[in-house]
């Protein structure tokens, strides 16, 4: 959207900062010592307004809006929309994101020159600006060096971080790539005039000559479907990190939501691009919408692409099985689960059985167990828990007279108000554990401090 070349590539060249002087905290020391603009205010914010910006997302829209009252969409015109918002959308997604500023892949010249003339339909700045400012959104994500910093709320994300001139310099990033990238460079020089080219003339005139329909091509292929496209990528600074999961990681708020994939060419698995965003495809299994990935595969098939670069599936699955082993974590503290045996009181044989002269005791595999409101429950009848009241009912109930199940394993285990002194020969540890418990979730701190190697 900006059009300066001149920002930094570095506040300060990590290659070259001695040791010592390398701060705890990058993001948290660049703040401390950069000073960040005033807030905006009900008497300042026209001062605070990027005009070119304003001007460039809002005009459009309104005169597409007021056009489109007296303008009749015929049914060609509707198809050359949509297939040149998807065209235009490509220049973005292949060749802005997942080319320059991501280098997941390597394009011919010839590629190279098509996606970025195709990406000025959109207006959303040079390729190097772009770039600069997404390098650092993934640096920097959901920090105030981010510059669309998703904790500022959802407009900001989407739209405000451009309206408004930012409060804070975005992070340092390196683009000192693109700044000796001979088509980078080209468009970069005549960035004016070939946005204002293939964004207004182009899909004007191709209605105009195609079928005579200019004031058509004007309003709704030029205006209305470059606002519509500009929103699309928007949605991936602010929906993609508000709507949908997070399967592979949680640290930072990018989600994976089928929804905003559809509505922005298939970047919408963000949660995936921010785990690794060196990967040629956003949705990285097959039944994922992407078509930018499919473009690119294509691409490849053809000579127009070359090393098309995917993360190594086994760490893809070690941050899938990470996020499940999560959600099982918190599903498990949420349930109820037997007392711990450091909790329970330790009984002999004889205080067991004198206990159980009055109240519903009864011992199964070194634990006693309190039944007294299971009788009108127990699925064989009250008789076959009466007559092991105070009794070791161990080789009953593991087969002797009936095999339970793993249910009723760990219903038992909660009836649990005691331990026998010594145990009883049936009481090993595969029979202590119930079967829920054989494979719980266990945090790192938890198996540190138990001072077991399992």
């Amino acid at each position: 959207m900006g059009f300066k070349l001149d920002v930094p590539l570095f506040i300060e060249d990590p290659n070259r900062i001695p040791a010592g002087k390398i701060p705890e905290n990058f993001v948290s020391y660049t703040l401390k010592h950069q000073e960040a603009r005033p807030p905006i205010t009900w008497s300042n914010w026209h001062r605070e307004i990027h005009w070119v910006h304003f001007f460039v997302l809002c005009v459009p829209p309104t005169l597409g809006l007021i056009g489109a009252c007296s303008t009749p969409l015929r049914l060609e015109t509707a198809i050359w929309f949509v297939f040149y918002y998807h065209l235009t959308g490509i220049g973005i997604t292949a060749g802005y994101h997942r080319l320059w500023t991501h280098r997941s892949y390597k394009a011919t010249k010839g590629l190279e020159y098509t996606l970025a003339i195709l990406s000025a339909g959109v207006v959303q700045g040079s390729i190097t600006w772009w770039a600069r400012g997404h390098r650092a959104h993934h640096r920097y994500t959901d920090t105030d060096l981010d510059p669309y910093n998703s904790h500022k709320g959802l407009l900001y994300s989407h739209i405000g971080w451009l309206i408004f001139k930012p409060r804070r310099k975005p992070g340092p990033a390196d683009v000192s790539d693109l700044r000796s990238n001979p088509v980078a460079i080209w468009q970069h020089k005549y960035y004016l005039p070939l946005a204002f080219l293939v964004a207004i003339v182009i899909p004007t005139a191709v209605c105009g000559y195609g079928w005579g329909d200019w004031r058509g091509g004007f309003v709704w292929a030029s205006l209305l479907r470059l606002s519509v496209a500009q929103h699309s990528t928007f949605c991936v600074n602010s929906l993609c990190h508000w709507l949908g999961d997070k399967p592979y990681d949680d640290k930072h708020t990018p989600t994976d939501s089928l929804f905003t994939a559809l509505i922005t060419m298939g970047e919408g698995y963000h949660n995936y691009h921010h785990q690794f965003p060196m990967d040629y495809r956003n949705g990285c299994k097959w039944c994922q919408y992407d078509p930018v990935k499919w473009f690119l595969w294509t691409c490849e098939k053809l000579g127009f692409a070359t090393h098309l670069k995917t993360f190594s599936d086994n760490e893809v699955q070690k941050g899938e099985l990470t996020m499940q082993l999560k959600h099982l974590r918190h599903k498990q503290e949420a349930l109820s689960w037997p007392s711990e045996k450091s909790d329970l009181p330790v009984i002999t044989w004889e205080d067991y059985q004198r206990q159980a002269e009055s109240r519903a005791l009864i011992c199964i595999a070194g634990f006693i167990h309190d039944i007294s409101d299971f009788f009108d429950k127990h699925p064989g009848g009250s008789h076959l828990l009466e007559k092991n009241v105070g009794k070791d009912a161990t080789t009953a109930f593991f087969g002797g007279l009936y095999d339970h199940s793993h249910a009723a394993h760990n219903l038992l285990s909660m009836k649990r108000v005691g331990i026998l002194l010594g145990g009883v020969p049936h009481g090993s540890e595969e029979r202590m554990v119930p079967p829920s418990q054989h494979l719980r979730i266990t945090r790192h701190s938890e198996l540190a401090g138990s001072g077991s190697p399992k």
